[in-house]
């Protein structure tokens, strides 16, 4: 089922990249899952934020979170993010797409995991 004609030029190696972004794709939208629903029963204690004064009580939930949250925060979680990208989540082990032989969050390496 292609609807969109994305399969149509045949080409493997889009197909194995179009199967691996989705994979993580999946992984971002389980995280953001449970970063939604947490909240709703516990928050940490302290301040998100000790030079605006904000704690973390003070967030609201979803997408209502961005008009408290500091730009340096937001800018903070992108950073992180990209660096997981490029420095955890690139190579592929055995072919295998989604399997980049770094365990949860890079963890397996520290030897937690």
């Amino acid at each position: 089922w292609d609807p969109l004609g994305l399969a149509a030029s045949g080409n493997d190696f889009d197909y194995k990249r179009r199967r691996e972004v989705e994979l993580k794709h999946g992984r971002v939208c389980m995280f953001a899952t449970i970063g939604y629903i947490v909240p709703e029963y516990t928050r940490l204690p302290g301040l998100l934020s000790p030079s605006y004064g904000i704690k973390f009580t003070d967030v609201p939930n979803g997408l209502g979170a961005f008009s408290k949250v500091p730009a340096l925060g937001i800018c903070q979680i992108i950073v992180f993010a990209g660096l997981i990208e490029i420095q955890v989540y690139n190579d592929q082990v055995n072919g295998e797409p989604g399997n980049y032989g770094a365990g949860f969050l890079g963890i397996q390496s520290i030897g937690i995991m």
